[in-house]
């Protein structure tokens, strides 16, 4: 929820509702859960009612005030696709997304199925724009590898996957149509164990395929301690970016307008 993140492949996070519930091995020690659960009944926080869904309104012209072009991940707090937020107001993300065109969108979900659907209909001009991409989690065979698949039916213009919590080997994924893949260990309190066999595995496999890889983070208790060096060197790779330039102030100020009608 802000214009500025330490999250190591974006710029910002723009969180326009609040709140998920849990709905594969992935989510079991959730960050944002934890992070929100902190300030459950504190009056006037932005999480007063803890991890709950609540859609956020007054927060979807925040790409518009944002003159600086950005990385933004979108929902860093929850998931666009949740099945409690109705399609209209995803379509008013979307439009948002599509009028502040200077941004970069980086969208994550693992409810892969209502994404694709979306995106294959009512959706379709945001699932073409460049400057959106499209993302799903992934975290084991089981529950993850099916998401993939899921996204590349959706034909889109930037597909990623990220791959965090990585909690066993995948193997050789198909990657078809796959545009970038971040990779990363889980961390914090319980954070399961990660082998550096998997990450290697899945950077080669990425590099063979020409697809730009990103390491974010060993993970572990502690976090910071065990950075996010493989084999004695960063992989901070990214997908080529478009660039719009930015409107001017007038203009910016008759898209907040329009969000707010």
């Amino acid at each position: 929820m802000s214009e500025h993140s330490t999250i190591e492949w974006t710029d910002a996070t723009w969180n326009p509702m609040r709140g998920c519930t849990k709905i594969s091995p992935g989510c079991a020690h959730c960050y944002a859960e934890t992070f929100a659960e902190r300030f459950r009944g504190v009056a006037g926080h932005p999480f007063e009612f803890g991890f709950d869904l609540r859609l956020v309104p007054e927060k979807l012209g925040d790409p518009i005030r944002w003159s600086k072009p950005k990385k933004i991940f979108v929902n860093s707090m929850s998931d666009l696709f949740h099945e409690g937020v109705p399609d209209e107001y995803i379509e008013k993300v979307c439009r948002v997304m599509l009028a502040a065109n200077w941004h970069t969108y980086q969208i994550l979900t693992k409810r892969a199925d209502r994404m694709a659907a979306l995106l294959l209909g009512r959706l379709s001009a945001a699932a073409r724009a460049r400057h959106i991409w499209w993302g799903v989690s992934v975290e084991d065979r089981k529950h993850g590898l099916p998401r993939i698949a899921r996204l590349r039916s959706a034909k889109l213009a930037v597909a990623f996957v990220s791959i965090e919590p990585l909690l066993e080997d995948l193997g050789k994924p198909d990657l078809g149509g796959i545009h970038w893949v971040i990779v990363g260990g889980e961390s914090g309190p319980g954070a399961r164990p990660m082998s550096r066999a998997w990450v290697r595995s899945l950077r080669d496999h990425c590099h063979n395929a020409g697809i730009p890889f990103f390491f974010k983070q060993w993970g572990g208790v502690r976090k910071k301690a065990a950075g996010r060096h493989l084999d004695g060197r960063t992989y901070s790779e990214f997908p080529q970016f478009t660039e719009s330039p930015p409107l001017d102030r007038d203009q910016r100020l008759l898209l907040l307008h329009d969000i707010a009608a």
